[in-house]
Protein backbone atom coordinates (compact mmCIF):
# COMPACT_ATOMS: atom_id res chain seq x y z
CA UNK A 1 0.00 0.00 0.00
CA UNK A 2 0.94 3.60 -0.33
CA UNK A 3 1.18 6.10 -2.79
CA UNK A 4 2.34 5.54 -6.42
CA UNK A 5 3.83 8.33 -8.75
CA UNK A 6 4.04 7.54 -12.43
CA UNK A 7 4.77 10.95 -14.69
CA UNK A 8 4.97 10.96 -18.47
CA UNK A 9 4.56 13.49 -21.35
CA UNK A 10 1.72 14.02 -23.52
CA UNK A 11 0.04 17.00 -24.95
CA UNK A 12 3.69 18.61 -25.23
CA UNK A 13 3.51 18.81 -21.34
CA UNK A 14 4.80 17.14 -18.28
CA UNK A 15 1.95 15.52 -16.77
CA UNK A 16 1.61 13.01 -13.77
CA UNK A 17 -0.85 10.16 -12.28
CA UNK A 18 -0.75 9.49 -8.53
CA UNK A 19 -2.67 6.64 -7.34
CA UNK A 20 -2.90 5.35 -3.85
CA UNK A 21 -3.47 1.72 -3.05
CA UNK A 22 -1.52 -1.97 -3.94
CA UNK A 23 1.68 -1.37 -5.93
CA UNK A 24 0.41 -3.90 -8.67
CA UNK A 25 -3.16 -2.49 -8.96
CA UNK A 26 -1.17 1.01 -9.30
CA UNK A 27 0.76 0.43 -12.21
CA UNK A 28 -1.64 -1.58 -14.00
CA UNK A 29 -4.30 1.16 -13.26
CA UNK A 30 -1.94 3.82 -14.02
CA UNK A 31 -1.20 2.19 -17.58
CA UNK A 32 -3.86 2.18 -18.64
CA UNK A 33 -4.97 5.63 -17.84
CA UNK A 34 -1.81 6.80 -19.36
CA UNK A 35 -2.91 4.98 -22.76
CA UNK A 36 -5.96 6.28 -22.62
CA UNK A 37 -4.41 9.83 -23.00
CA UNK A 38 -1.99 8.86 -25.60
CA UNK A 39 -5.34 7.63 -27.41
CA UNK A 40 -6.86 10.96 -27.46
CA UNK A 41 -4.01 12.54 -27.94
CA UNK A 42 -2.96 10.81 -31.70
CA UNK A 43 -7.29 10.99 -32.29
CA UNK A 44 -7.32 14.64 -31.98
CA UNK A 45 -4.12 16.53 -32.01
CA UNK A 46 -4.00 18.96 -35.20
CA UNK A 47 -0.24 18.84 -34.86
CA UNK A 48 -0.82 14.55 -35.99
CA UNK A 49 -1.91 14.16 -40.07
CA UNK A 50 -3.33 11.52 -39.44
CA UNK A 51 -5.65 12.34 -36.61
CA UNK A 52 -9.85 12.32 -36.70
CA UNK A 53 -9.37 16.65 -36.45
CA UNK A 54 -6.43 16.65 -39.21
CA UNK A 55 -8.50 14.41 -41.60
CA UNK A 56 -11.85 16.88 -40.93
CA UNK A 57 -9.72 20.18 -41.70
CA UNK A 58 -8.17 18.51 -44.84
CA UNK A 59 -11.18 17.79 -46.27
CA UNK A 60 -12.84 21.05 -45.23
CA UNK A 61 -16.10 21.85 -48.04
CA UNK A 62 -16.33 18.49 -47.41
CA UNK A 63 -18.54 15.92 -45.55
CA UNK A 64 -16.28 13.28 -43.29
CA UNK A 65 -17.71 10.10 -41.20
CA UNK A 66 -17.58 10.43 -37.56
CA UNK A 67 -17.93 7.88 -35.13
CA UNK A 68 -19.85 8.44 -31.67
CA UNK A 69 -17.23 9.74 -29.91
CA UNK A 70 -16.09 12.48 -32.04
CA UNK A 71 -20.23 13.05 -32.29
CA UNK A 72 -19.80 13.46 -28.72
CA UNK A 73 -17.40 15.86 -28.47
CA UNK A 74 -18.60 18.08 -31.08
CA UNK A 75 -21.96 17.89 -29.45
CA UNK A 76 -20.47 19.27 -26.93
CA UNK A 77 -17.85 22.05 -28.50
CA UNK A 78 -21.95 23.01 -29.76
CA UNK A 79 -23.30 23.22 -26.32
CA UNK A 80 -20.16 25.26 -25.20
CA UNK A 81 -20.70 27.81 -28.10
CA UNK A 82 -24.27 28.29 -26.98
CA UNK A 83 -23.55 28.51 -23.51
CA UNK A 84 -21.01 30.94 -24.24
CA UNK A 85 -22.90 33.23 -26.70
CA UNK A 86 -20.54 32.49 -29.32
CA UNK A 87 -17.23 33.43 -27.57
CA UNK A 88 -16.06 29.60 -27.19
CA UNK A 89 -15.77 28.57 -30.93
CA UNK A 90 -13.94 25.33 -31.83
CA UNK A 91 -13.50 27.08 -35.76
CA UNK A 92 -11.29 29.60 -33.83
CA UNK A 93 -7.90 28.03 -33.96
CA UNK A 94 -7.01 29.06 -37.23
CA UNK A 95 -6.08 33.03 -35.77
CA UNK A 96 -3.11 31.01 -34.64
CA UNK A 97 -1.29 31.31 -38.09
CA UNK A 98 -1.92 35.63 -37.22
CA UNK A 99 -0.54 34.93 -33.61
CA UNK A 100 2.86 34.09 -33.35
CA UNK A 101 3.78 34.44 -29.37
CA UNK A 102 7.64 34.16 -29.57
CA UNK A 103 7.78 36.61 -32.58
CA UNK A 104 7.22 39.89 -29.95
CA UNK A 105 4.45 41.27 -31.86
CA UNK A 106 0.63 41.80 -32.48
CA UNK A 107 -0.61 40.94 -35.93
CA UNK A 108 -2.56 43.90 -37.26
CA UNK A 109 -6.16 43.78 -38.66
CA UNK A 110 -4.92 43.02 -42.51
CA UNK A 111 -3.76 39.84 -40.51
CA UNK A 112 -6.66 38.91 -38.50
CA UNK A 113 -9.77 39.95 -41.39
CA UNK A 114 -9.51 37.21 -43.58
CA UNK A 115 -9.19 34.77 -40.42
CA UNK A 116 -11.99 36.05 -39.07
CA UNK A 117 -14.08 35.24 -42.40
CA UNK A 118 -12.89 31.43 -41.41
CA UNK A 119 -14.57 31.55 -38.20
CA UNK A 120 -17.69 30.70 -37.49
CA UNK A 121 -19.30 27.23 -35.26
CA UNK A 122 -22.83 28.06 -35.91
CA UNK A 123 -22.28 27.29 -39.87
CA UNK A 124 -20.37 24.21 -39.52
CA UNK A 125 -22.55 20.97 -40.60
CA UNK A 126 -22.90 18.61 -37.53
CA UNK A 127 -24.88 15.54 -38.48
CA UNK A 128 -25.00 12.20 -36.52
CA UNK A 129 -22.41 10.41 -38.05
CA UNK A 130 -21.18 12.93 -40.33
CA UNK A 131 -19.58 16.94 -40.15
CA UNK A 132 -18.46 19.34 -42.82
CA UNK A 133 -16.49 22.59 -42.71
CA UNK A 134 -18.53 24.46 -45.03
CA UNK A 135 -15.63 26.68 -46.48
CA UNK A 136 -12.06 25.45 -47.46
CA UNK A 137 -9.37 26.61 -44.89
CA UNK A 138 -11.73 26.63 -42.23
CA UNK A 139 -10.49 24.02 -39.21
CA UNK A 140 -12.18 22.58 -36.17
CA UNK A 141 -9.51 22.76 -33.09
CA UNK A 142 -10.07 20.79 -29.96
CA UNK A 143 -7.23 22.31 -27.84
CA UNK A 144 -9.92 24.32 -25.53
CA UNK A 145 -11.28 20.97 -24.48
CA UNK A 146 -9.42 17.83 -25.61
CA UNK A 147 -7.08 17.98 -22.73
CA UNK A 148 -9.55 18.15 -20.15
CA UNK A 149 -11.30 14.92 -21.74
CA UNK A 150 -8.23 13.23 -21.69
CA UNK A 151 -7.79 14.17 -18.09
CA UNK A 152 -11.75 12.64 -17.51
CA UNK A 153 -11.14 9.51 -19.72
CA UNK A 154 -8.21 8.78 -17.26
CA UNK A 155 -10.10 9.24 -14.44
CA UNK A 156 -12.76 7.17 -15.62
CA UNK A 157 -10.39 4.09 -16.57
CA UNK A 158 -8.68 4.21 -12.94
CA UNK A 159 -12.23 4.44 -11.57
CA UNK A 160 -13.09 0.87 -14.00
CA UNK A 161 -9.84 -0.50 -12.81
CA UNK A 162 -10.57 -0.24 -8.91
CA UNK A 163 -8.92 2.55 -8.09
CA UNK A 164 -10.50 4.79 -5.01
CA UNK A 165 -8.25 7.27 -4.26
CA UNK A 166 -5.87 8.96 -7.27
CA UNK A 167 -5.13 11.94 -8.88
CA UNK A 168 -4.58 12.73 -12.97
CA UNK A 169 -2.41 15.74 -13.77
CA UNK A 170 -2.38 17.06 -17.01
CA UNK A 171 -0.17 20.31 -17.66
CA UNK A 172 -2.22 21.79 -14.07
CA UNK A 173 -5.29 20.41 -15.40
CA UNK A 174 -6.60 17.53 -12.32
CA UNK A 175 -9.02 15.07 -11.39
CA UNK A 176 -9.64 14.31 -7.97
CA UNK A 177 -10.81 10.05 -7.32
CA UNK A 178 -12.02 10.40 -4.02
CA UNK A 179 -10.01 11.72 -0.87
CA UNK A 180 -6.55 10.24 0.54
CA UNK A 181 -6.51 7.08 2.41
CA UNK A 182 -6.45 8.90 6.07
CA UNK A 183 -9.75 11.15 4.72
CA UNK A 184 -7.70 14.30 4.41
CA UNK A 185 -8.74 16.48 0.79
CA UNK A 186 -5.66 16.57 -1.56
CA UNK A 187 -4.04 19.80 -1.61
CA UNK A 188 -3.87 21.08 -5.36
CA UNK A 189 -1.70 24.26 -5.77
CA UNK A 190 -2.27 27.14 -8.01
CA UNK A 191 0.30 28.37 -10.40
CA UNK A 192 1.33 32.67 -9.37
CA UNK A 193 0.36 33.52 -13.38
CA UNK A 194 2.95 36.27 -12.60
CA UNK A 195 5.84 34.84 -10.40
CA UNK A 196 7.57 31.80 -11.95
CA UNK A 197 7.83 28.71 -9.60
CA UNK A 198 4.99 30.27 -7.30
CA UNK A 199 1.74 29.33 -6.17
CA UNK A 200 -1.03 32.12 -5.62
CA UNK A 201 -3.41 29.71 -3.58
CA UNK A 202 -3.54 26.18 -2.64
CA UNK A 203 -6.72 24.15 -3.00
CA UNK A 204 -8.33 21.45 -0.90
CA UNK A 205 -10.03 18.55 -3.44
CA UNK A 206 -11.87 15.46 -2.35
CA UNK A 207 -13.48 14.63 -5.69
CA UNK A 208 -14.29 16.72 -9.25
CA UNK A 209 -11.63 18.45 -11.32
CA UNK A 210 -9.85 21.74 -11.28
CA UNK A 211 -8.84 23.68 -14.42
CA UNK A 212 -7.02 26.70 -15.00
CA UNK A 213 -7.06 29.39 -18.06
CA UNK A 214 -4.70 32.10 -17.81
CA UNK A 215 -2.91 34.69 -19.57
CA UNK A 216 0.82 33.47 -18.70
CA UNK A 217 0.84 30.03 -20.52
CA UNK A 218 1.61 31.45 -24.21
CA UNK A 219 1.87 35.75 -24.55
CA UNK A 220 3.13 38.23 -25.78
CA UNK A 221 4.05 41.85 -24.05
CA UNK A 222 4.18 44.81 -26.88
CA UNK A 223 4.75 48.45 -25.44
CA UNK A 224 3.22 47.00 -21.87
CA UNK A 225 0.41 45.83 -22.40
CA UNK A 226 -0.03 41.71 -22.34
CA UNK A 227 -1.43 39.88 -25.14
CA UNK A 228 -2.35 35.74 -24.86
CA UNK A 229 -3.71 32.44 -26.79
CA UNK A 230 -7.47 33.46 -25.11
CA UNK A 231 -8.55 35.02 -28.18
CA UNK A 232 -12.06 36.92 -28.60
CA UNK A 233 -13.81 34.78 -32.31
CA UNK A 234 -15.49 38.55 -32.89
CA UNK A 235 -12.84 39.89 -33.07
CA UNK A 236 -9.43 38.30 -33.18
CA UNK A 237 -8.00 40.27 -30.07
CA UNK A 238 -6.78 38.63 -26.49
CA UNK A 239 -9.38 38.24 -23.75
CA UNK A 240 -8.82 41.00 -21.13
CA UNK A 241 -9.74 41.57 -17.28
CA UNK A 242 -8.29 38.33 -15.76
CA UNK A 243 -4.73 36.96 -15.27
CA UNK A 244 -5.84 33.24 -14.61
CA UNK A 245 -9.46 31.88 -14.02
CA UNK A 246 -9.50 28.46 -11.56
CA UNK A 247 -12.91 26.58 -11.85
CA UNK A 248 -13.70 23.21 -9.63
CA UNK A 249 -16.56 21.14 -11.13
CA UNK A 250 -17.51 17.72 -11.93
CA UNK A 251 -15.70 17.08 -15.01
CA UNK A 252 -12.38 18.42 -16.15
CA UNK A 253 -14.44 18.92 -19.73
CA UNK A 254 -16.43 21.41 -17.46
CA UNK A 255 -14.31 23.22 -15.48
CA UNK A 256 -11.94 23.49 -18.43
CA UNK A 257 -14.22 24.95 -20.69
CA UNK A 258 -16.38 27.16 -18.23
CA UNK A 259 -12.58 29.07 -16.80
CA UNK A 260 -12.12 29.39 -20.81
CA UNK A 261 -15.53 31.19 -21.34
CA UNK A 262 -15.16 33.38 -18.31
CA UNK A 263 -12.08 34.52 -19.45
CA UNK A 264 -13.33 35.94 -22.92
CA UNK A 265 -16.73 37.13 -21.17
CA UNK A 266 -13.96 39.40 -19.04
CA UNK A 267 -14.03 40.13 -15.62
CA UNK A 268 -17.71 41.78 -14.49
CA UNK A 269 -19.34 39.09 -17.27
CA UNK A 270 -16.71 36.40 -16.68
CA UNK A 271 -17.38 36.27 -12.84
CA UNK A 272 -21.02 36.65 -13.06
CA UNK A 273 -21.78 34.04 -15.64
CA UNK A 274 -19.22 31.73 -12.91
CA UNK A 275 -21.55 32.64 -9.99
CA UNK A 276 -24.76 32.15 -12.12
CA UNK A 277 -23.37 28.43 -12.97
CA UNK A 278 -22.62 28.15 -9.11
CA UNK A 279 -19.24 26.66 -9.85
CA UNK A 280 -16.73 27.01 -6.87
CA UNK A 281 -13.86 29.49 -8.75
CA UNK A 282 -10.85 31.30 -7.49
CA UNK A 283 -9.68 33.95 -10.16
CA UNK A 284 -6.77 36.53 -10.20
CA UNK A 285 -7.94 39.76 -12.25
CA UNK A 286 -5.93 41.80 -14.30
CA UNK A 287 -4.84 44.37 -11.61
CA UNK A 288 -3.67 41.29 -9.58
CA UNK A 289 -6.12 41.63 -7.39
CA UNK A 290 -7.98 38.25 -6.47
CA UNK A 291 -11.99 37.14 -6.11
CA UNK A 292 -11.99 33.80 -3.78
CA UNK A 293 -15.39 31.79 -4.41
CA UNK A 294 -13.85 28.68 -3.58
CA UNK A 295 -13.96 27.99 -0.05
CA UNK A 296 -11.69 27.64 3.55
CA UNK A 297 -7.81 27.20 1.65
CA UNK A 298 -4.13 28.64 2.02
CA UNK A 299 -3.13 31.81 -0.25
CA UNK A 300 -0.01 32.41 -1.05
Amino acid sequence: MGAHRFPFRAMAADNEVQVHGDEELAVRAAGAAIAEVLRIEARYSRYRPESVVSRINAAAGSSVGIDAETRGLLAYADACFLQSGGLFDATSGVLRRAWRFDEGRVPDDAEIAPLLRLIGWGRVDLGEASVRLPDRGMELDFGGFGKEYAVDRAAAVLRGAGVQSALVNLAGDVMILGPQPDGSAWRVGIRHPRRDGELVATLPVSSGALATSGDYERFTEVNGVRHCHVLDPRTGRSARGFQSVTVHAQSCLVAGSASTIAMLKGRDGGLAWLRDLGLAHFCVLEDGSIVDAFGPHDTA
